[in-house]
């Protein structure tokens, strides 16, 4: 059981490290970042623990990459795009 967990901790922080590494820009905060991962995995695993009882250790990695993987995804935001404005109308020109 112990070794499940630190597992979990461990693959959730490896996610998040990855995370922060290939997409900084798209997060909020490294911190929280760092903070979510290993415990979303630890979460996964201790559920998946509990469904399924003891002597499934690769599903239980599984679930916990899984959870740690979708709640990293909702901290993920959307990439800035610059907004495109029309040009302002030259003075005493006439728009149609």
């Amino acid at each position: 059981m112990i070794w499940e967990a630190l597992g979990a901790v461990f693959v959730g922080l490896v996610i998040a490290l990855a995370a922060t590494h290939w997409l900084a820009d798209r997060f909020p905060s490294r911190t929280l970042t760092l903070a979510t991962g290993p415990v979303a995995a630890l979460f996964g695993a201790l559920l998946t623990r509990s469904i399924l009882g003891p002597g499934h250790p690769v599903q239980v990695m599984v679930a916990a990459l899984a959870m740690g993987v979708a709640l990293l995804s909702l901290l993920v935001r959307t990439p800035h795009r610059r907004v495109h404005r029309p040009a302002a109308p030259l003075k005493g020109h006439r728009t149609a």
